[in-house]
């Protein structure tokens, strides 16, 4: 099963830290406004090539339709530099509030980020589990 998911990254291509968080909506089986904060960005070139891919990691949280929040942290790469823009994430679910207290489980995204519009688009697949 797919579901989409679209925020927009509040970042400058060529970036060295988001301290600004991205956010937008998720919809699908899991419903809600997104929010994630870096809490760490690593360049490949720190690794090896290619230059243009950044590494990250993370807190992100969706408030849920229901008004409870689920919680989860996210690591990930992306692509802010070349014309392919990609990215790629797992959010590891480790609790929440109300019904998501004890929410746990991952659903990985991908997608595609458009550096002239400062957004990214794509799906997501995983396993919510709220007991």
């Amino acid at each position: 099963m797919t579901r989409a998911l679209v925020f927009l990254v509040a970042a400058v291509v060529g970036l060295v830290a988001w301290s600004v968080p991205t956010a937008g909506r998720v919809w699908g089986g899991i419903q809600g406004n997104y929010q994630f904060v870096s809490t760490g960005i690593l360049s490949s070139t720190a690794i090896a090539r290619p230059p243009e891919i950044s590494f990250f990691i993370g807190r992100s949280t969706i408030a849920l339709k229901s008004g409870d929040q689920l919680l989860g942290a996210d690591t990930g790469s992306i692509d802010l530099v070349s014309p392919f823009g990609g990215f790629a994430s797992l959010i590891t679910f480790d609790g929440g509030t109300g019904a998501m207290s004890n929410a746990t489980g991952q659903i990985r995204l991908r997608g595609e980020f458009s550096a002239s519009e400062g957004t990214t688009a794509g799906d997501y697949l995983g396993t919510l589990c709220s007991q």
